[in-house]
């Protein structure tokens, strides 16, 4: 009888381990079930609905009872008295978290995505298509960034002479990018010198990076022969203003207009920070989701945001479903879906990662 004292605590502990163990899985099962008709429904859910909907093996009082916990640990709120439930953005966290298999796009649905991106005509093109595409997948607001100049080098300069006194650069990046700038030379340039200068632009930009050749471009006139003196001076100054990164003009954005039918999820917090009103303010002046969509450092890892944990007061009503995009491991830019809280994870993570990978496809056979 001594004896059976431990062994019966010992049994008692490994019992109490697996029955916490089945409850905390329960509860999730019972959250997750709540996320999805929610996302759903956009209507707050009851235990009853989620028994009858939801097979969990388990009674409408046992789900009441995970309700009310998982309410008292701040996963789900009840908007109203007499309510069902509703997840918080720590819920939603939990569930993107936990969420085990993002469900593929079929061979079918790949294989139109690409032949959609491949059709774009330039650089411009395949990111407007990609991002039409992706607000037309995930009904959501869509987001790309153009490639960043500093991570980009000159593939190609090219000089046209348009008339004997004006000429036209045409600057192509790795990425496809394509700069064009008129030089105004102040006097007539025969073919010769014409050709002399594209050898000089070539030599000291082709194959480095913009940053670097900023610096070169900038060099040329030292050592230019003095009958190109001026002429480099000048396409040399309209070079170094293409060179420079113009953040204004680095984001692609489309299907605002879903983030409009989705007002009412943003009606708890009208004329605050996070309604759609500073939600949609963020997104035309574009400073706050550049930097979201920016911050993206990894192609194939895409990175959820909710809420609160876009560090952006404006967007606290708001998630962002972002990733990068580039090829042979070079990120060329971020892309990504703003939305509210209440949207479909696993269906936007895995429309996002499919659209980042063939853009960079797309983008890499140019």
């Amino acid at each position: 009888m001594a004896s059976s004292q431990p062994l019966d605590s010992t049994y008692t502990t490994a019992q109490m381990e697996v029955t916490v163990s089945t409850t905390e899985d329960r509860r999730f099962e019972v959250l997750r079930a709540l996320v999805a008709d929610y996302v759903a429904t956009q209507e707050p859910i009851g235990s009853k609905a989620i028994v009858e909907r939801h097979n969990l093996g388990v009674s409408s009082a046992t789900v009441r009872n995970d309700m009310a916990v998982l309410e008292a640990e701040g996963y789900i709120t009840q908007p109203h008295t007499s309510s069902g439930r509703i997840p918080t953005d720590k819920g939603y966290r939990l569930f993107v978290d936990r969420i085990a298999d993002v469900k593929p796009l079929s061979a079918a649905e790949r294989r139109a995505i690409m032949s959609f991106l491949e059709t774009g005509v330039d650089l411009d093109d395949v990111l407007r298509r990609g991002v039409r595409l992706l607000a037309q997948l995930t009904r959501q607001v869509a987001v790309v960034q153009y490639p960043t100049l500093s991570a980009s080098s000159v593939r190609h300069i090219e000089v046209v002479a348009l008339t004997p006194a004006r000429l036209l650069l045409v600057l192509i990046t790795d990425s496809g990018r394509v700069d064009q700038r008129i030089v105004e030379l102040g006097d007539v340039i025969d073919d010769d010198s014409l050709s002399r200068l594209r050898t000089l632009l070539g030599g000291a930009l082709e194959g480095k990076r913009l940053a670097a050749a900023s610096v070169a471009v900038a060099e040329l006139a030292d050592d230019a022969p003095d009958d190109l003196r001026d002429v480099v001076v000048r396409t040399s100054t309209t070079l170094i203003e293409t060179l420079v990164e113009h953040p204004e003009e680095r984001l692609v954005l489309g299907g605002t207009s879903n983030l409009t039918a989705n007002a009412a999820d943003f009606a708890a917090l009208a004329g605050f920070p996070g309604s759609l009103r500073s939600v949609l303010e963020a997104l035309e002046e574009q400073v706050v989701v550049l930097k979201l969509i920016a911050a993206t450092q990894e192609t194939g890892r895409v990175t959820v945001r909710i809420g609160e944990e876009t560090m952006a007061p404006e967007m606290r009503g708001a998630s962002v479903v972002s990733t990068a995009y580039g090829s042979g491991g070079n990120i060329l830019g971020g892309l990504g879906v703003l939305g509210p809280t209440r949207m479909d994870y696993p269906g936007t993570i895995a429309s996002v990662a499919a659209v980042a990978r063939y853009i960079g496809e797309v983008l890499a056979e140019r």
